[in-house]
């Protein structure tokens, strides 16, 4: 069985899809995927399932919450439900390997497709790209707003924009920048705060025989930074700009 948490919340086993319906058991799939092989604890269970309002009947609702998919376990891989969910000393524990969760794999793939860019940027970019088709969505898109799965969220949605950045400057190393222009200036438009996209903006341009456009993101990205957030380029962005201003051989 496989978990699926990058876009909504689905259970996939072999070729059957099985998206899940109840709220509150996305919730606890969502808690149990996030830390497969690890206990979580009743008390911290009930905090998040009900957003710090637990009924009055707390640990029995949990309880009833966790038979529920136990069953739902069970009807999709023919185990029994309690051998993949385990009842432990301090909580519940969900006994799956963790590659098989998107978001732990994903998390796997980016580790090792980031070790590669500079090594070998070809592997970089197939490791990447397998690690970026994983995502369908937001993360946990149809899981309710909630503090500890918020963080969560806002932590994968972070690796993916690492990812993405990883992926270009694996591209870049090995002279894929004719392809990359367009993408790059969404990227650049909607994540300002994020350099990195601006820099590799510049350099794709320049590489594509287009200096003046290159220049022009760098003003462009400087005059964004000091009106939205207060900010200069930084020493990256700045070096990149006085390297294509003297058409430095590096670059190429």
């Amino acid at each position: 069985m496989e978990i699926e948490l990058l876009g909504s919340v689905a259970l996939v086993q072999g070729e059957h899809r099985c998206a899940v319906a109840s709220v509150r058991i996305r919730t606890l799939v969502a808690l149990m995927a996030l830390s497969p092989g690890s206990s979580r604890p009743f008390d911290l269970l009930v905090e998040q399932l009900w957003a710090g309002r637990p009924p009055g009947n707390a640990r029995n609702a949990l309880q009833a919450n966790i038979v529920r998919l136990r069953k739902l376990f069970e009807s999709l891989t023919g185990r029994r439900g309690d051998e993949l969910l385990r009842t432990v000393s301090s909580g519940y524990l969900l006994d799956v390997p963790p590659d098989s969760v998107d978001a732990h794999r994903f998390l796997r793939l980016t580790d090792e497709g980031a070790a590669q860019v500079d090594r070998d940027p070809a592997a970089a970019v197939d490791l990447l790209e397998r690690a970026l088709h994983l995502w369908r969505g937001p993360a946990l898109v149809d899981v309710p707003d909630q503090p500890g799965l918020r963080e969560q969220s806002a932590r994968l949605d972070e690796r993916r924009l690492s990812a993405r950045e990883d992926l270009i400057a694996a591209k870049l190393a090995i002279g894929e920048e004719r392809g990359l222009v367009s993408e790059l200036r969404q990227l650049a438009e909607a994540h300002p705060e994020r350099e990195r996209f601006s820099e590799q903006l510049m350099l794709a341009l320049y590489r594509n025989g287009r200096q003046t456009e290159a220049l022009d993101v760098f003003h462009r990205a400087r005059r964004r930074l000091a009106s939205e957030l207060g900010l200069q380029p930084g020493r990256g962005m700045c070096r990149l700009y006085e390297a294509i201003l003297v058409q430095d051989r590096v670059l190429g």
